[in-house]
């Protein structure tokens, strides 16, 4: 797969726009510049500046996006690394990012991309029906938007996803959930599956750690759920930030009363980077209690990742305990489903299966 890198130009537009650039789908003008309506920091854009994930760009009284079809990350890679374990397991899945973020996470792993505008990182040209061929060569099953925050690069995700949708691949989002209602509700008719990292439970932390909030998180996975996309949770366990027991406790109980007890959760741990360099890693034992809190409030698929554990990533049949699907690392190597039920028991395992 050969792609030709580039660099942008500090400011191509002149009079008009540059090819790398769409009209963005969801801003207001008002006297003080562009609105941004796509994310809950509704950032208001004055002539020739960029909001808060530097790339929504105020040219000539309109808003563009200034990252369509200029990824700065393309992979393939198992689906399993999302991480979805329910959705196509075992499939490969074309993964595309752009420069840009709406939080500032304290830890983020991508900073050196998602703390970026696209005019500063090193792009390749890939317009939307590229990377669906490019997908389709390469035998994936799907496309997922995921490393930096795809909200930020919504038109080419948006468009790349109704031409995949035309060729029967699938679209996976990986994201931090922090959209408005509008556009998560047009997006989500293109989603398949998606993988929210749920930050916390506290908006307190959101605020600290991530410069967000809780409840537009929880109301997108509310907003997901209803349309039935496929969703899988990431929760960060962070040491001295998100290892408060009591707000795992409180969290689980939440998705548990909300529908989402079927529904894969997965506690990854924490190395130190970014700005948390300080902090030490997530004691295994931390990990293993926050699964333990969370199958206590009744989540049947609670999954450890980036730990060296021994079945930590394994699919337990919720009735009979035994595994469906076996893994080691992000490949799978036994499959004991039939018909999306435990070869064993027979009890259906709630994911889709393809």
């Amino acid at each position: 797969m050969a792609l030709r890198y580039f660099s942008i130009p500090a400011f191509a537009f002149n009079d008009k726009p540059w090819r790398w650039s769409r009209e963005a789908m969801f801003y207001t003008p008002t006297a003080r510049g562009m609105r941004c309506n796509l994310c809950p920091n509704e950032c208001n854009i004055r002539p020739g500046e960029t909001g808060d994930c530097r790339n929504r760009l105020n040219h000539n009284g309109k808003l563009y996006s200034i990252a369509y079809g200029n990824p700065c990350a393309v992979h393939i890679d198992p689906i399993e690394k999302k991480p979805l374990y329910h959705y196509l397991p075992g499939s490969k899945s074309f993964s595309i990012a752009t420069a840009g973020c709406n939080f500032g996470c304290l830890n983020c792993q991508n900073w050196e991309i998602s703390q970026s505008s696209p005019k500063e990182t090193r792009n390749a040209e890939l317009f939307p029906e590229q990377v669906v061929q490019q997908a389709i060569r390469n035998g994936c099953k799907s496309i997922a938007y995921t490393y930096s925050e795809p909200i930020t690069f919504y038109e080419y995700m948006y468009e790349t996803a109704r031409i995949a949708n035309a060729h029967g691949i699938g679209n996976v989002l990986v994201s931090n959930g922090y959209i408005n209602e509008e556009p998560l509700r047009k997006l989500a008719q293109r989603i398949d599956a998606a993988n929210i990292d749920l930050k916390s439970f506290s908006n307190d932390i959101y605020l600290k750690l991530n410069a967000g909030t809780l409840e537009p998180v929880l109301n997108t996975l509310r907003i997901l759920l209803e349309m039935n996309v496929w969703i899988e949770i990431t929760n960060l366990v962070i040491p001295t930030w998100t290892d408060d027991f009591a707000m795992i406790r409180k969290m689980c109980q939440w998705l548990a009363n909300n529908g989402f007890t079927e529904f894969p959760l997965h506690f990854s741990r924490f190395f130190p980077l970014y700005k948390l360099t300080q902090l030490p890693q997530t004691p295994t034992s931390t990990l293993i209690k926050a699964r333990e809190i969370a199958q206590s409030c009744g989540l049947k698929h609670v999954y450890i990742g980036n730990a060296a554990l021994p079945s930590a990533g394994d699919t337990l049949c919720p009735a009979c305990g035994k595994t469906v699907i076996e893994r080691k690392g992000f490949n799978v190597t036994i499959t004991n489903l039939k018909d999306g039920k435990c070869k064993w028991c027979g009890r259906a395992i709630n994911g889709r299966w393809g």
